[in-house]
């Protein structure tokens, strides 16, 4: 049986009082609790605040490109398919320079989950708008104010027909940590977007401000309905709802592939001299 201690990596060095500390504490009690052992983990993130996580927990890990977090995701699931592959990622880095990554992951279906950190700014590089700022914030380089439209990721999820939609917040943890452990067990690709307030270049989106605004959705109801999970997940100002939107059964990408299906394809015997003679078919 797995120990919170047991996932203790570096010593975090985010700002004070950063809702990535609430992020890194609930994904090890989610898998504490799920029984899962850290070597049967892979993190995977790219660069940002976010993607800072993986040096903080002790699992596998990968660090990458910016907004190249899913393809390393998709690649390792598919080279081993016996891991859970938690992939890592903030809403400039998947939503902005990963957005084609993003969509693409959501057709694939791997069976991987994506929480991304989302604190509506770019949090590394010194607070520029991101997809998911506000329409008329204004930051450093908008001084004009954002003038394209606020990005919903959730309702975009939900329009694709992604297998596991949820949004939780960072300040929620006992919430958050539930539906972290749902998206972790989900078979299929899970999207859970993170309200994860920045306290040094988001004076905005607060923890207050998110308090104010966020609330679960009911008991009762029914996340396989697509067309009421797109009603919900449209609501946005002074309510904002927090929870499982939308989860359906579809087949994986993993599963659709030959070579896996018997056993993952790195406890599989593999010939040099086969991979040689492919190769030199390009030669002629």
């Amino acid at each position: 049986m797995p120990t919170f201690e047991d996932y203790k990596g570096q010593v975090p060095a985010w700002c004070p009082a950063c809702g990535d500390f609430n992020i890194l504490a609930t994904i090890k009690h989610a898998l504490v609790e799920l029984n899962i052992e850290p070597w049967e983990v892979l993190v995977v993130s790219d660069i940002g605040q976010g993607g800072k996580l993986p040096h903080y927990i002790k699992c596998h890990t990968f660090n990458g490109l910016h907004g190249r977090t899913l393809p390393v995701a998709t690649a390792i699931k598919l080279a081993n398919n016996s891991l859970h592959v938690i992939a890592i990622a903030g809403d400039g880095g998947c939503y902005g320079e990963g957005g084609n990554h993003f969509l693409h992951a959501i057709r694939r279906n791997p069976n991987i989950s994506l929480f991304v950190h989302d604190n509506q700014i770019y949090g590394l590089t010194k607070g520029q708008a991101s997809p998911t700022t506000a329409e008329g914030t204004y930051k450093k380089i908008q001084p004009f104010g954002v003038l394209a439209e606020q990005m919903n990721p959730v309702a975009l999820a939900i329009l694709m027909n992604c297998s596991f939609v949820a949004r939780g917040f960072a300040g929620d943890e006992d919430h958050l940590k539930e539906l972290m452990k749902a998206a972790i067990t989900h078979k299929g690709f899970s999207l859970l977007d993170i309200f994860q307030p920045c306290v040094t270049w988001n004076k905005i989106n607060t923890f207050k401000w998110y308090r104010d605004r966020v609330y679960k959705l009911e008991e009762g109801y029914d996340p396989s309905d697509r067309i009421k999970a797109l009603e919900r997940s449209l609501e946005w100002g002074d309510k904002i709802p927090n929870g499982i939107f939308y989860k359906i059964e579809r087949k994986t990408f993993e599963e659709g592939m030959p070579a896996a299906k018997e056993k993952p394809l790195v406890q599989q015997k593999f010939s040099i001299a086969d991979v040689k003679q492919e190769i030199e078919k390009f030669y002629y």
